[in-house]
């Protein structure tokens, strides 16, 4: 076969069709030059919107950058504030520290300082809060060390305190012959506004006190041990800085970007004052787009220019402004129009020049085209019968000989495959059982067996859990921790299947172990957080819902690691969500204290507690259950047992599911009291 002189059908057919394509080539270049010359006129807007489009992606991008840059203060701030108010809710697990006056030794270092609002404050009054306040030096100062933009660090209180951490102590020395500073902040914007609000907030721009340039303030009020406003925590930081990561970009001659406030100011690095009206002259419809806070790219009446904007909605009352000259964008247009004419120019002379050389008439090759494939056809069909050891006898030198030869290859591939298919599908069975043992292995570690404590009349309890794969992440318990205490527990792992499912059972065990041995919620999760951080590399965290209720007064206590509002009905009530401050997730951070809260139930009163799994089961329309359909389900029926109460709410969450995949465990627990009657 080597030998033979080889005669492609390529050549074959393009002998016996050239003349029959001349013709066709001749109908074919003139629709295509008609339809190109179509396509150069239509493009053109095409490619313009495409273009807008991209250039409004790109300004969109900025702006959730410059969101996430100012959502990252909006953390340092909230973290502060938490930590402050941990100050002032267990002051007996933090020593006292001296925040002294500002001294001219520590100018130019990061160094605490205090200062009064007034001259009637004593310092004796409130020096064991100043002492307390203390503390914040540790986190200050390394949140300091990690951000570079941030100027200064400080917090004002109701009681009249100001402790800064910067490195100006020089500036505020208090003058000669006085041992105190006094600085009445109270009137300053960003005290009223944390005084006035509920959470982090941002002030408007303003000139540094010490003549840094135009900063920006972050802060956020902080709460004392009743939840009473206790004062403001801030953060300043410098516009030149923010101005660098978030406006600055090269994009091209002629462009240039801008940051305008919900004033209508222009945000640069120097101080001088613009206003939208003063960079965007003669526009009034895109300055009223710009100063609403939409989104969109807009050419100017002159037609000189692009405007493209997009607003900072996340954080600040801001949008973010790009101009660019019309010539950079239209640019690409042009070029793409001159290259469609170039094209239909080379397609007419390529057409001529194939006509020139259609001069080849039809051969006779009917008998040396069809006879190979007879064969072949007659081949396949028995190969293609299931007798796959059987092999095409085609032996002609071209490509109809090399599809017989890839024909042989494929039937024994699949031959191939089929073995290795039978081997994959008993394996994929093996795996199977094995999955249904662990499913049954994690189902037996659950409480079954209702009623539980059919010896205990003070009380009734139910409790499910149906996992969304074989093997699940979320897991309840419920045990007596003596005989007269039961502890209650929902839990929720992050992640699912099988990784999800171990680190449940070493969670539940923790949990367990540790109640038994005694202690509050607070205790044991601090416990079982300390553990399961301890080599997880996984990353993997449990929201956890601990309650240890003293059975025959009916008080309880609880903690709540970052779980959901339990649902609580008093006795001819209905039911209400219980919603209270949470602690973080067990095993996201080691040393984690928990909050414990105390509770009491009277007889007929029921408690639901249930993961996310219930609250964010999803219809096809991506619709969430929610917290409200919850409360309406449990109010079908409130004076139920807790049994029927999780069924009718499990049959609620499946109407309002439909044919939707269930994508998250679903667990719940009931639990009603009756008390010593």
């Amino acid at each position: 076969m080597e030998n033979k002189k080889r005669k492609p059908i390529k050549r074959k057919v393009q002998v016996m069709v050239l003349l029959i394509s001349a013709v066709s080539l001749l109908i074919t270049s003139l629709v295509g030059i008609t339809n190109m010359g179509r396509i150069r006129n239509n493009s053109r807007d095409a490619l313009l919107k495409q273009t807008e489009q991209s250039l409004s992606d790109f300004v969109k991008d900025r702006a959730d950058l410059a969101d996430s840059e100012f959502g990252q203060y909006v953390f340092i701030v909230d973290s502060f504030s938490e930590f402050i108010h941990d100050l002032y809710v267990k002051p007996q697990d933090y020593s006292q520290r001296e925040v002294l006056p500002p001294r001219m030794e520590n100018d130019g270092i990061w160094a605490m300082q205090r200062a009064l609002a007034s001259e009637d404050i004593k310092l004796s009054d409130i020096q064991s809060e100043l002492a307390l306040l203390g503390n914040v030096e540790s986190i200050f100062s390394a949140v300091a060390a990690n951000n570079k933009d941030i100027m200064t660090i400080y917090l004002g209180t109701e009681t009249g305190i100001q402790v800064a951490y910067d490195p100006n102590s020089g500036v505020g020395v208090p003058p000669e012959g006085e041992t105190e500073t006094y600085y009445d902040y109270t009137e300053r914007d960003w005290y009223l506004m944390g005084k006035s609000g509920k959470g982090a907030f941002f002030t408007d721009v303003y000139q540094d006190t010490y003549g840094r340039g135009l900063n920006i303030t972050c802060g956020a009020p902080f709460y004392d041990e009743d939840d009473n406003f206790a004062g403001v925590v801030c953060i300043d930081v410098l516009i030149s800085d923010l101005y660098k990561s978030i406006v600055e970009m090269d994009l091209g001659d002629g462009a240039y970007s801008f940051l305008v406030d919900g004033n209508g100011n222009i945000i640069s690095e120097d101080a001088n004052e613009r206003t939208l009206q003063d960079e965007i002259k003669d526009e009034k419809a895109i300055t009223e787009q710009i100063l609403k806070g939409e989104t969109g790219v807009v050419m100017s009446g002159d037609a000189s220019a692009y405007y493209a904007f997009d607003p900072l909605e996340k954080t600040v009352s801001w949008e973010l402004c790009v101009k660019l000259p019309s010539s950079l964008v239209l640019e690409p247009v042009d070029r793409m129009s001159a290259q469609i004419s170039k094209a239909i120019l080379i397609f007419a002379l390529t057409f001529l020049i194939i006509m020139g050389i259609v001069v080849v008439s039809v051969r006779k090759f009917a008998d040396s085209l069809t006879r190979p494939l007879l064969m072949l056809g007659k081949d396949v069909q028995e190969i293609s019968g299931g007798n796959l050891d059987y092999r095409a006898k085609v032996t002609e030198n071209d490509e109809v000989g090399d599809l017989a030869v890839h024909f042989n290859d494929m039937a024994a591939s699949l031959k191939d495959y089929i073995n290795n298919l039978t081997k994959v599908t008993a394996e994929k069975e093996r795996i199977g059982a094995e999955l249904n043992v662990a499913t049954q292995i994690q189902a037996d570690m659950l409480p079954r067996i209702f009623p539980p404590f059919p010896e205990r009349k003070e009380f009734d309890l139910f409790a499910s859990m149906d996992p969304a794969k074989e093997v699940g992440g979320d897991f309840y318990d419920f045990f007596l921790v003596d005989d007269d205490h039961i502890a209650l527990v929902v839990a929720d792992v992050s992640g699912k299947g099988v990784p999800a499912a171990l680190f449940m059972v070493i969670s539940k065990t923790l949990i367990k172990n540790r109640t038994l041995m005694g202690g509050s919620p607070a205790e044991i999760l601090t416990y079982v957080n300390n553990q399961l951080c301890e080599g997880n590399e996984a990353e993997l965290f449990v929201t956890v819902w601990l309650a240890i209720i003293e059975i025959s007064t009916g008080k309880g206590m609880a903690a709540n690691a970052g779980h959901e509002h339990p649902a609580l009905r008093r006795k001819d009530g209905s039911f209400e969500l219980i919603e209270y401050r949470h602690s973080p997730a067990v095993a996201t951070m080691e040393g984690i204290r928990f909050r414990e809260h105390e509770f009491e139930l009277h007889p007929g009163d029921t408690l639901i507690q249930y993961t996310d799994g219930v609250s964010e089961a999803t219809d096809s329309k991506d619709e969430l259950f929610g917290n409200e359909r919850i409360v309406n389900s449990l109010n079908i029926e409130p004076d139920a047992e807790p049994k029927e109460l999780l069924h009718t709410l499990r049959t609620e969450i499946d109407h309002f599911v439909g044919d939707a995949p269930q994508f998250d465990d679903i667990t719940m627990l009931g639990f009603k009291y009756y008390g010593k009657q």
